[in-house]
């Protein structure tokens, strides 16, 4: 299995049968609830795949450069900028128009609560974020090697989360099934799919630099990874597409 061939097994089908789905839901006229349309769907998701690629690449790359995990370079083009493959840079992306895709469709689907969503920050949940943040950052002070991977990756991602959650917590909250059943099935699709990739060696997460915590060939901080990484998706497409979350915003910036 080459890094491409996984790519457009494990994430172009899904994609390409979600972008099928939608074009039908257009034609048909099913639409996002009024209250999700702040904003249209794809201005959200385009804009966060260009954030993806643009906020993952130097963090990718540090760990690329620093053998936290490894690619087989037969398995790749050999395109390469920086340290990372270009096979990576499309992963950025094209795993963000997925999630992002798969949004829209469940939010199509699921009944969504009544009323408005409250604008309280849940301090208790930030707090939580914000301590294990500053965890991620002694393991990453203290140098512990095994710790490596897990600490680069909580202080490098949860920042933004501890963003989402201060501005909108208490409407994350009040989509909670929708934002629970999008960042559930997502996150177990891409570990399997990942594990996988891992299984038939197409990269390899360094061991001296992970916990060696397995679930079969699934790193824990692969695991940790993608529920990260689809965390900022979700929450950024509830919070964007929410009519709260504008109504939130000072005039100036909703205009």
């Amino acid at each position: 299995m080459t890094y491409f061939g996984f790519l457009a097994s494990f994430i172009g089908v899904p994609l390409a049968i979600l972008a099928g789905l939608a074009w039908g839901d257009h034609r048909s006229g099913r639409r996002l609830p009024d209250r999700l349309r702040g904003l249209p769907a794809w201005v959200g998701i385009a804009a966060f795949a260009v954030l993806a690629l643009v906020y993952t690449t130097p963090w990718d790359n540090y760990l690329v450069a620093n053998r936290v995990w490894y690619y087989d370079r037969q398995r790749v083009t050999g395109l390469v900028f920086g340290w990372v493959p270009v096979e990576e840079y499309t992963f950025f992306i094209v795993q963000t128009l997925l999630v992002g895709l798969w949004f829209v469709f469940l939010a199509r689907r699921l009944k969504l609560p009544e009323g408005t969503a409250p604008r309280r920050t849940l301090p208790v949940l930030v707090a939580a974020v914000a301590l294990a943040w500053v965890g991620s950052l002694a393991l990453l002070v203290l140098r512990w090697r095994p710790g490596t991977y897990l600490g680069l990756e909580l202080a490098w991602f949860l920042p933004p989360i501890l963003l989402q959650l201060a501005f909108g917590a208490g409407i994350l909250w009040h989509y909670r099934r929708l934002v629970l059943s999008v960042l559930v099935s997502a996150v177990l699709y891409l570990s399997l799919a990942d594990g996988i990739a891992i299984g038939a060696g197409v990269w390899t997460i360094s061991p001296d630099a992970s916990t060696g915590v397995h679930f079969s060939s699934l790193p824990l901080e692969e695991f940790i990874f993608f529920t990260l990484t689809s965390a900022l998706i979700v929450f950024g497409m509830t919070l964007v597409l929410a009519r709260e979350s504008l109504a939130a915003l000072p005039r100036w910036l909703r205009r």
